[in-house]
């Protein structure tokens, strides 16, 4: 299992494995944004999720358990001018704030079941009513590509067990599938993954969607 420490080694020696560019499905959400909304980035490395949705005009913070890599993000941020707040921490311990995000990020942050489920709670409390939260992970199916993943098949994600850590809030989709990724070296080609959307519950007049 990798930890802070690997991923410092990892960063420091290849910058930008994932690329700059955002993820794409999280790309797909640009037309339900708008300035001033409160995002979290959850492990976002290097930065390239958090930055985007700064240009967008949210207020954003990315937490990484890598100081290496948000190091990057900090570096990647000033170099487009945008303000972007990182934390390194350990996501499994770390003090999750009551409803204060408009819009949560779970791209690629695979996590062993019972980090995962402390991770999703946290989460789930984190989001503001009516916020929304996406999920990007690979699935069992990728096992054997050469396109990124673990190899744990227990860090993998199906939709089983994203409708079960996200159960209390409301799920807007949730799909298995192949996609093509095209995310710096470490994430290119056809890979197998579950991408999904779910949103806190509250009065419909003032949801974000």
């Amino acid at each position: 299992m990798s930890d802070a420490a690997a991923w410092d080694a990892r960063y420091g020696g290849d910058p930008w494995l994932f690329g700059q560019a955002p993820n794409r499905y999280l790309e797909s959400l640009a037309p339900r944004l708008r300035p001033g909304l409160r995002a979290l980035a959850l492990g976002d490395g290097e930065g390239r999720n958090g930055v985007w949705l700064a240009e967008q005009g949210l207020d954003v913070l990315a937490v990484d358990w890598s100081a290496t890599g948000l190091a990057r993000a900090d570096q990647l941020a000033r170099a487009r001018g945008q303000r972007l707040a990182t934390e390194a921490a350990d996501l499994s311990r770390w003090a999750w704030p009551e409803a204060r995000f408009d819009l949560i990020a779970w791209v690629f942050l695979h996590l062993p079941p019972a980090d995962r489920a402390v991770v999703a709670a946290g989460a789930c409390r984190a989001l503001a009513p009516g916020g929304l939260l996406l999920l990007e992970g690979f699935s069992p199916a990728q096992q054997g590509r050469r396109s990124g993943g673990p190899k744990d098949p227990d860090l993998l994600w199906t939709r089983e067990k994203a409708e079960a850590d996200f159960a209390g809030l409301r799920l807007l989709e949730c799909l298995e599938g192949a996609v093509r990724l095209d995310e710096g070296p470490r994430h290119q080609g056809q890979a197998e993954v579950v991408r999904g959307l779910w949103q806190k519950p509250q009065p419909a007049d003032s949801d974000i969607a």
